[in-house]
């Protein structure tokens, strides 16, 4: 037994290299096991004691790091601000927690957890033949990195092993053919009118037609009511989105962050198009074919009736509140994109092409950014990213030659 001083601890051998640390925090006992040389023993010990006079001490615990990862998501994933993510966020963490990191790590103490143990487990997915790709590797850092800092702002551990990692996943520069694909593929005027025509007898149509008049997301399209349309003011309100889930499949949510919640403008075209949707729909409840004439007065939509609902398997009665499949709507996008055409076009490109053709008409970044509820910082990284069109071309050779002719005098 090694003695110390009043209130410095005290440091019992317990076998080769092993020692067990005693000492108080605010008249409490605390006692843990160490290993290393007695020179290690005594600094870790001071260390400790320190830490209780300074308030930052962190009572030993054997929660593992499994069981640290599972409690955080049962949580509800909360990060620096405390706040909960949403559930699909939620289940995109739980999935690459429990893939990559519980494997591996899950039995390890939680506190005794070192930075050379997650370098190894980066590495151990680099190497693995078919494993992630370097993107999901980097999202598996994002997250790991998220539940270690809150064990650390909650004091279950004395230092962020993230904090001292060698080398972290990054995802590797894009060159010039990923940049299309992951950024987005831009589409000129007359290819756009290609895709969009593509789908005219198709359920999709008025959706797609409305993406790319609008800019706005999958799930805000499909969440979208007939009670969102100021007709008068040729106005749009986005105030919903739809959220798909294992746990709940489908519902309604409010967007990520206030900045999603908006009205746009609507040209006098689209709006057309959506009252034309609208009287089709109303003369499915009433009962007569495509073309008959109605009084929309006479006639009226089911509290909450959606734009666009989910299109009735044959021999079901149509719901207009029922919600689309949100995942089954961009594989068949997708399915019929590739028919005629354009094969390697999302149909979340339609918004970066919606706010691409907007910059590159002059419109300034913050009015761009708050029509497609977007961040504007974000909005101009990613459209720095995207081929320029030829409009863009076009326009930036005339800005050059009227600049060249100003000061050359010619």
């Amino acid at each position: 037994m090694t003695k110390r001083g009043h209130g410095e601890g005290g440091i019992d051998e317990r076998g080769e290299n092993v020692f067990r640390l005693r000492y108080r925090v605010a008249g409490k006992r605390h006692t843990k096991t160490f290993r290393g040389t007695l020179t290690e023993a005594r600094k870790e010990l001071r260390k400790l004691v320190r830490a209780g006079d300074a308030g930052q001490h962190v009572e030993p615990d054997k929660i593992t790091v499994g069981e640290w990862i599972l409690s955080w998501l049962d949580a509800g994933a909360p990060g620096r601000k405390k706040a909960k993510v949403g559930e699909r966020t939620l289940e995109r963490y739980s999935e690459l927690l429990r893939t990559h990191v519980i494997p591996k790590l899950s039995a390890r103490p939680l506190q005794q957890l070192r930075s050379g143990e997650i370098d190894q487990l980066y590495l151990d997915m680099e190497k693995q033949q078919d494993g992630p790709s370097p993107r999901t590797q980097h999202h598996v850092h994002i997250v790991l990195g998220a539940c270690m800092a809150t064990a650390f702002r909650t004091k279950l551990i004395v230092a962020n092993p993230m904090d001292s990692l060698k080398q972290i996943p990054s995802v590797r520069e894009l060159d010039e053919d990923d940049d299309a694909d992951l950024i987005g593929e831009g589409l000129s005027e007359a290819d756009l009118a290609k895709l969009i025509a593509g789908f005219s007898a198709s359920s999709l149509y008025p959706v797609i037609a409305l993406a790319a008049a609008t800019g706005a997301r999958r799930n805000e399209l499909l969440a979208l009511r007939w009670v969102d349309l100021d007709v008068e003011k040729k106005t749009l309100r986005i105030e919903w989105t739809l959220e798909q889930t294992k746990k709940h499949g489908v519902r309604r949510k409010r967007p990520k962050t206030a900045r999603g919640r908006r009205t746009v403008d609507l040209d006098d075209t689209t709006l057309a198009l959506l009252l034309a949707e609208k009287n089709r729909h109303l003369r499915i409840v009433a009962g007569v074919p495509d073309g008959a004439d109605i009084i929309p007065a006479l006639v009226r939509l089911p509290e909450g009736a959606l734009m666009f609902p989910a299109v009735p398997s044959p021999g079901s009665d149509y719901s207009f509140t029922a919600w689309r499949n949100p995942r089954n709507f961009s594989k068949e996008f997708a399915r019929r994109a590739g028919v005629i055409g354009f094969g390697s076009t999302r149909f979340h490109d339609l918004r970066g092409i919606h706010a691409t053709a907007l910059l590159d008409a002059g419109i300034p970044v913050h009015t761009v950014a708050q029509r497609i509820g977007d961040d504007p910082a974000v909005l101009l990284r990613n459209y720095t990213k995207r081929r320029r069109t030829k409009q863009a071309n076009d326009a930036l050779a005339a800005a050059i030659s009227a600049l060249a002719s100003g000061f050359l005098g010619s």
